[in-house]
């Protein structure tokens, strides 16, 4: 026969109860007699918030720059690995490379390499902005203890500089000259309300920007002009080249140069105010390069000639070039 269960643990719950019942009746007691419930004022004790000392200030500037800074370091190593072609042992192109080594697709890498020269602009438009993160250190303890201003300081203020976070954010102002792209970037930081604007904010500022300030395509059709490369990887290797523009659109043209067409910004030309006759005289060179290009027997030396004629600085031929040229013709049965 079981034991009958001690009453005390009850009794001792039941007290519980009781009291928490008698605080909570009582707690209701005084509300209802002294204020309407639904009016009733909570007070809550007020939470200090530490501040910082100057150290600490420092430390935390300095650590948001590195977290900052680490988005676009890959900018800058695929920059080394592409301009000292580094991938050539294993790969013919430095598309290729990023495709197998990065999983990256061929625009990918040319816009991290964009975006961490925009982020360089920006850190050096800002006041504790530098070039090395040697320089960067330094700069941002003495400019947060001797309080050194600079001309961007009313936009750019210290402790306040926001600074992009990802590629996105910048790529519409991968195109602009470096003060254009710190102005821009302000204008969208302010809409963002002092945070980090998003890829669609700097879009809308660059686009009122270039609707305020529209100008027509000064470019005619037939034209010769020198290409500026400047950041464009489809120009690389092809900077003072002369191309003849095929057609006029609103911020771009259509070229052609020995190798092909590109569509290109007219940002990336540059007028080399020739005669109508000497424009003429290059497009009928145009067209003799063109011509032989498409044919498929065309052999490397040839080739070779071809280009070394489509990269001329001049609107004409030497007699030794046309003799060349000519031959080549006579080779491929190239009548002009």
């Amino acid at each position: 026969m079981m034991a009958k269960p001690s009453s005390r643990r009850k009794k001792a719950t039941s007290a519980a109860e009781i009291n928490s019942k008698s605080l909570s009746n009582s707690a209701n007691e005084d509300i209802s007699v002294e204020e309407n419930p639904a009016t009733a004022t909570i007070t809550v004790s007020a939470v200090e918030v530490e501040e910082l000392t100057e150290e600490e200030q420092r430390d935390r500037l300095h650590l948001e720059r590195k977290v900052e800074k680490a988005v676009f370091e890959a900018g800058k190593a695929l920059m080394e690995l592409r301009d000292r072609r580094l991938y050539r042992s294993t790969h013919s192109t430095f598309e290729e490379y990023c495709k197998d080594r990065f999983g990256f697709q061929r625009r990918h890498p040319y816009r991290l390499i964009e975006a961490s020269a925009v982020f360089d602009n920006l850190m050096k438009m800002c006041p504790n902005g530098t070039q090395t993160e040697t320089e960067a250190e330094s700069s941002d303890a003495e400019i947060y203890s001797s309080g050194t201003q600079t001309e961007n300081d009313q936009m750019c203020p210290i402790g306040t500089q926001i600074l992009p976070t990802s590629e996105r954010q910048v790529r519409p102002i991968t195109k602009l000259e470096p003060q254009q792209q710190w102005e821009v970037w302000q204008t969208a930081v302010e809409e963002a309300g002092g945070k980090v604007p998003s890829a669609r904010v700097v879009g809308d500022v660059v686009q009122r920007i270039m609707e305020r300030t529209k100008a027509p395509n000064p470019y005619r059709i037939g034209e010769v002009c020198q290409i500026i490369a400047k950041d464009n990887p489809d120009l690389r290797g092809k900077g003072g080249n002369w191309c003849i523009i095929n057609h006029v659109g609103e911020f771009s043209c259509t070229v052609a140069m020995w190798d092909g067409e590109y569509t290109v910004r007219i940002d990336h030309l540059k007028p080399l105010n020739y005669l109508e006759s000497e424009c003429e005289q290059m497009q009928h060179i145009s067209d003799r390069i063109s011509r032989l290009r498409e044919n498929e027997n065309l052999e490397d030396a040839p080739s070779a000639m071809l280009k070394y004629l489509g990269e001329l600085k001049r609107p004409y031929l030497t007699a030794v070039e046309e003799k060349l040229l000519g031959l080549i013709e006579q080779e491929y049965r190239i009548i002009d």
